[in-house]
């Protein structure tokens, strides 16, 4: 069986040569608490960005508000030059307050300069996809993303960036950004229990966009669901494979960025991109947070 297909099978983003396996990895814990400062150990966080790779990973979720800067200085560390095939996400739109706050940063001049540390820390020389994260530290709001947007259009006029995604945004904003722009990607709040974007999900399939859920497991508030713990506990599998093979096969569309520090809990991960989930046991599960 090919890597591919171990690792949910391959999506192409539209508009570009850029294909990718499913099953990614996302950056964020590679770095301390609350995604701020150094890991705990340094060495263990080279190795499973390097064991990501190895297992046949080529899309990696980041940003270098992570630590800041710390994770993609890891990530370069760990594997640049970087292998061909290889796709690096990061967005752009936040920053970190001295006292670990996130804070919006979405001027001309932040952005600017988020492009700019991206690249440097990344050792890249422009950014394959670059997501606009928008909205609130825990949710989203239904403010214009039209000048930032245009910001990152400017600096991919100026072949910085070659596409543009979305991070954190409600359905009205995807449909302003939507009229300005190509957008490759969405990057939203969505797992199991928490189904609010299924008719954006839908939508972006039919046009051949990605959608990539965060806190595909619940975040900061883990999926809590007796079903779940049934179906899991039924055809032998952990409830955390469970819920990351539902999501594979809730839409073509769908990209994972499962993240870990452990190299352990990174194999036991990635074997829910080859677990096919029954049909009687996606019938209970779609249930769960159907809206």
């Amino acid at each position: 069986m090919s890597t591919s297909k171990l690792l949910g099978g391959t999506f192409t983003f539209k508009g570009t040569d850029k294909t990718v396996n499913r099953f990614g990895y996302g950056a964020m814990h590679l770095v301390g608490h609350n995604a701020w400062g150094e890991p705990e150990n340094r060495t263990e966080a080279i190795a499973v960005v390097k064991e990501a790779i190895s297992l046949g990973i080529n899309h990696i979720d980041t940003s270098d508000y992570y630590g800041p800067h710390v994770a993609n200085q890891i990530i370069k560390d760990a594997i640049f030059p970087y292998p061909k095939d290889l796709v690096i996400v990061t967005k752009v739109g936040a920053k970190r307050g001295a006292d670990q706050s996130w804070l919006t940063a979405i001027s001309k001049e932040e952005l600017t300069l988020a492009v700019e540390q991206n690249l440097s820390n990344l050792g890249l020389e422009y950014l394959d996809i670059i997501n606009l994260r928008v909205g609130l530290p825990m949710g989203t709001d239904e403010a214009s993303i039209e000048e930032p947007l245009k910001v990152l259009v400017k600096l991919k006029e100026q072949g910085l960036i070659r596409n543009i995604g979305l991070s954190n945004i409600s359905y009205k904003q995807y449909k302003e950004a939507e009229s300005i722009t190509d957008i490759v990607c969405v990057q939203n709040h969505y797992n199991l229990a928490y189904r609010k974007d299924d008719v954006l999900i839908d939508e972006l399939a039919a046009k051949g966009i990605a959608f990539v859920p965060f806190f595909p497991l619940g975040g900061f508030m883990p999926i809590q669901s007796e079903t779940l713990e049934r179906i899991a506990d039924s055809i032998g599998e952990s409830p955390k494979r469970v819920a990351l093979a539902w999501l594979l096969q809730r839409s073509e569309n769908m990209l994972l960025i499962s993240g870990t520090s452990s190299v352990t809990h990174l194999k036991e991960n990635i074997k829910a991109a080859s677990l096919q989930l029954p049909a009687d046991a996606l019938f209970e599960l779609n249930q769960i947070g159907a809206v």
